[in-house]
């Protein structure tokens, strides 16, 4: 059963082939075989995904099924859930349950999802390999013997997903925490446009960049998915008020039958360095859509290569006011000290691992009168210039097209500096910056066997062109993403 997709499944829970609680079961039987060795989930919940399921088997028997009912999901370790202990995969909230439920875990509640537990992740979703959670990291289901990273920061997720211990899972993206972890466990990964997940209740790390999106194994499977988290939260002042999307999970295509698409491809990442595979499939993927009649330009964005500096910039300054909050005087972690400024020390000295510092005292740093102007201000007006970049090359082109990462997943023990980590963000962080959609997408198999996906950009809401040109990308890669398949029975 851990091998069906959400369409297929609900198909077969409608028709009544199978149960809800069968199908979680599954999953759960799952959890028990491999969630050690992936390591994907920080805490898991059986007695309520049980009393999920249960509750959408009574739905489906009176024939009142709800969007997603019955399907058993993984949510993001960010996500407030009431009752339900919420980390961020951090010593400083390790023991904190939230009494309220955040928007997005409301709106999959309310679509009758099954919650089978909560998601491993980069503590406060600072990282790239998801090496910085205080719980450790999760590891790829993809040749699982090498232990290669899932990617960060939704590395638990996608860990999940991948190796069957969920059918889908929720992630955040902040410069590419969705996308990259789905180029390297073969799944599709959605970054929505700004605004259009409301981010009330989901722990923040960086408020303007953060982006709830979802993970899952086919792009119909996605769209379900944010059909489920859409829509505007008056809870949320970032929520946009015409926030809607909708798909049925059979996403029609956008190429064929004289069908005219013009998809651009960006100048300034020709000479950016990635592997043989990635290049290759690449090229392949845009073949295809030429075989399939879109005409394929090139689009220049003039500081995309800049975009990076600007984010690492920006992201730590937010970051540094989002977790200012964290004292030990009102929840969370608390180490007693000799008075209140040795309390605040210690707390946050034992509470933070060392890539939240890092990140917290760069943000510091960017943000006091000296540097405001010459960092913070400047990487703010890079990131406008970014953005009409990107609206100018949109008046040339309907959908962009690059590559998610520059090659496949590494081992999780690889020795690389801060900044090597960081400039794996490179083809993802612009997308942020500029508050546009994009979709990663398997676009074919490496010669060592893992997986590399390619992303579609859109305009801003332009959500569903974007995933249905990334259908239409999977097609023709035809990878065969089974957990069984990756993992064996």
């Amino acid at each position: 059963m851990i091998d069906l997709t959400i369409v297929e499944a609900l198909q077969k829970l409608k028709s009544r082939e199978i149960s809800a609680t069968e199908l979680t079961h599954a999953y759960l039987e799952r959890i028990e075989k491999y969630g050690t060795d992936l390591n994907c989930y920080i805490t898991t919940t059986p007695e309520r995904a049980l009393s999920d399921a249960a509750a959408a088997d009574e739905r489906y028997a009176n024939g009142t099924a709800k969007l997603l009912d019955g399907m058993p999901i993984a949510m993001k370790d960010l996500f407030a859930t009431r009752g339900i202990r919420t980390t961020a995969a951090s010593h400083m909230l390790e023991n904190f349950v939230p009494e309220y439920e955040s928007t997005i875990s409301q709106k999959f509640i309310d679509a009758g999802t099954v919650l089978l537990g909560k998601a491993n992740l980069d503590e406060f979703a600072m990282g790239t390999f998801s090496k910085t959670s205080y719980f450790g990291a999760p590891v790829n289901p993809w040749q699982i013997e090498k232990r290669l990273t899932a990617g960060g920061s939704s590395g638990g997720s996608t860990s999940a997903v991948a190796g069957g211990l969920a059918i889908a899972a929720t992630g955040t993206d902040t410069g590419g925490s969705i996308r990259f972890p789905a180029s390297i466990t073969g799944l599709v990964g959605v970054k929505p446009t700004y605004g259009l997940c409301s981010r009330w209740g989901c722990v923040a790390f960086a408020s303007s960049l953060d982006t709830p999106g979802p993970i899952a194994r086919t792009v119909d499977d996605a769209a379900l998915m944010l059909t489920a988290m859409a829509g505007h939260d008056p809870k949320d002042s970032t929520s946009a008020p015409n926030a809607h999307f909708e798909s049925d999970g059979n996403l029609k295509p956008i190429l064929g039958d004289g069908k005219k698409l013009k998809i651009g491809i960006i100048k300034e990442f020709a000479n950016v360095k990635i592997s043989d595979d990635m290049k290759q499939i690449f090229e392949s993927r845009i073949s295809d859509l030429k075989s399939a009649g879109a005409e394929v330009i090139e689009v220049s964005i003039p500081n995309i290569l800049d975009a990076l500096a600007a984010y690492y910039i920006i992201a730590p300054a937010e970051a540094s006011s989002n977790l200012a909050r964290y004292d030990g005087m009102r929840y969370g972690l608390r180490v007693e000290g000799t008075d209140l400024l040795d309390t605040y020390k210690k707390t946050r000295a034992a509470g933070f691992g060392d890539e939240v510092q890092r990140r917290m005292i760069i943000g510091t740093a960017v943000l006091s009168s000296e540097s405001y102007e010459v960092y913070f201000m400047q990487a703010a007006r890079v990131r406008r210039m970014i953005a009409d970049s990107f609206k100018s090359a949109f008046e040339q082109c309907d959908l962009i097209l690059c590559p998610s990462g520059a090659g496949t997943a590494m081992p999780l023990d690889s020795d690389l500096t801060p900044l090597e980590y960081y400039a794996l963000d490179l083809f993802t962080v612009a997308m942020n910056l500029a508050g546009i959609p994009a979709v990663s997408v398997p676009a074919g198999i490496a010669l060592n066997g893992l997986p590399l996906g390619v992303q579609v950009v859109g305009r801003r809401f332009d959500d569903m062109r974007a995933l249905q040109l990334a259908k239409h990308i999977e097609q023709f890669a035809n990878i065969d993403n089974r957990p069984t398949k990756i993992m064996g029975k």
